[in-house]
């Protein structure tokens, strides 16, 4: 640990509470939880921090808005701990998912691209009738069985409605167009439980197109992540620098 820890200037908790927009609460939970280092104690008791206890605060505060409050907790805790290296284990996890994120984002964007020509010449063309279809003529379309797409159901990929006279199960424009798209994201390797929730997105957004929204605040999401993580980078490389001086 850096000689900085204990030297220089000495602040209340008030005072690293103001700086940071925080109550002096907030403060004392972030050291019980490891996040800064321990504070000395004045003979009364109370606790004494330093410059170095508010680049720590810096640093998890930058930290946060790329990684997550725990993981920015396990980050701090670590580094505190002196296990730099299970600090850089965990970072490199988050960047880890960051990169899967934007593959599954451009795995649905190709895969809506993939769509497209079905969907300009009437998804009709797929199911078969106005009406819609049933299993059978929907899995021999798509050159799959017809127990993929029962499958698929228990997946909560698609949600056929039944026939209330016969009891089979017929698809409408929605759920060919939800098969479809999970056609495409299985041929690209994707999981049905990773394939769920992007269907649940396609049936939320209203459809394809008003999905294109969506995909324009996925992309903002991760970059502005991707910028969080640069700057969280900084404010703990800065804060390492200082616990080693």
């Amino acid at each position: 640990m850096g000689q900085n820890l204990q030297n220089g200037e000495r602040l209340r908790p008030i005072d690293l509470a103001r700086r940071h927009g925080l109550s002096t609460q907030a403060v004392r939970n972030y050291e019980e939880a490891g996040i800064l280092p321990p504070a000395r104690r004045t003979p009364h008791g109370y606790r004494t921090y330093t410059p170095l206890h508010a680049r720590a605060l810096r640093a998890f505060l930058a930290l946060v808005p790329g990684h997550g409050h725990q993981t920015a907790t396990s980050i701090m805790r670590a580094v505190n701990e002196d296990v730099v290296d299970e600090a850089f284990r965990l970072i490199d996890e988050s960047h880890a998912q960051l990169l899967e994120d934007r593959r599954t984002l451009q795995a649905v964007e190709s895969a809506l691209r993939d769509l497209e020509p079905t969907a300009a010449s009437g998804l009709d063309a797929v199911s078969g009738s106005p009406g819609g279809t049933f299993i059978g003529p929907l899995a021999g379309k798509l050159g799959i069985r017809s127990a993929t797409l029962r499958k698929w159901e228990r997946a909560g990929l698609v949600r056929p409605r039944r026939d209330p006279r016969t009891g089979y199960r017929v698809y409408d424009e929605a759920d060919v167009r939800d098969v479809l798209l999970a056609h495409q994201l299985r041929r690209g390797g994707y999981l049905l439980e990773q394939i769920a929730p992007l269907i649940a997105q396609v049936r939320a957004a209203g459809g394809l197109e008003p999905l294109e929204a969506a995909l324009r605040d996925w992309h903002g999401r991760l970059s502005a992540r991707g910028r969080a993580m640069l700057a969280g980078a900084a404010e703990l490389d800065a804060y390492l620098r200082d616990r080693a001086g």
